[in-house]
């Protein structure tokens, strides 16, 4: 065990302190009118810290920032994140089994352009310029992918999607790979909701998964916090919690 595993382990539970990457992504994470983070992966990833006597610690990262400080062990926890082998050697991993489609986005009136197509790989062809967070990894489609020194050289990267669907929007893109909840919510809020449509290109249907950092946190502790989402599902808050923010089943 970590000399941080045993000093939580030997702790009492209020002391249990766990420092957890949030940035504005509704309805994943966000902040409320008080100023309280909340949002789906908000409330999941802090009921099940809750179960197992442990507190979150919010810290305000982009993502590709996020992912080098837990590699560091500066950052604790990393929710939302997609398995990936390179992430291996520095994450231990937790599933809460919530899975959104990743999907591209185009213009109003460009989602036949792709004819029959449904994966990332029958849809791009060269000159398509996509819009894509950086250091994000939109599924095993995406990463195949980017070994195509073609592909990448049409990728516009930003930090943040709002940028990207303005971009979007005013033809500096031609699509963006986005969440299709978080889509929802954020062309409402910028009011582009029927100016930015979803194709039928599904780039990943994969469960994000929370990544731990192995500098920080105990191995043992990451089991536990399985053991409080499995109780969270098994007891129906996981799934009112989801059903606050998709709606739906």
């Amino acid at each position: 065990m970590s000399l941080a595993g045993l000093a939580l382990a030997a702790s009492p539970a209020a002391a249990c302190e766990l420092r957890v990457r949030w940035n504005p992504d509704p309805p994943y994470t966000l902040r409320d009118e008080a100023g309280h983070i909340v949002g789906l992966q908000a409330e999941l990833t802090e009921q099940t810290l809750q179960r197992m006597g442990c507190k979150a610690v919010w810290v305000e990262l982009p993502w590709a920032r996020a992912l080098v400080e837990l590699q560091a062990g500066r950052l604790d926890v990393l929710p939302g994140a997609l398995r990936r082998p390179e992430r291996e050697a520095y994450a231990y991993w937790a599933e809460q089994h919530v899975a959104v489609a990743n999907r591209l986005f185009v213009r109003a009136g460009r989602e036949t352009d792709f004819g029959s197509a449904t994966r990332l790989q029958e849809a791009w062809r060269p000159g398509f310029k996509l819009g894509v967070q950086i250091g994000v990894v939109y599924g095993p489609a995406y990463a195949e992918l980017l070994g195509n020194a073609a592909f990448r050289a049409t990728l516009t990267q930003a930090s943040g999607r709002r940028s990207l669907w303005q971009m979007l929007d005013i033809g500096r893109v031609d699509g963006v790979l986005a969440s299709e909840a978080t889509a929802r919510w954020e062309l409402g809020e910028l009011g582009l909701t029927g100016r930015i449509v979803p194709t039928a290109v599904v780039i990943s249907h994969e469960p994000a998964q929370t990544m731990f950092s192995k500098r920080s946190v105990d191995a043992a502790q990451v089991q536990r916090y399985r053991e409080a989402a499995e109780a969270l599902e098994k007891d129906g808050t996981q799934a009112r919690i989801v059903r606050k923010y998709l709606g739906g089943d």
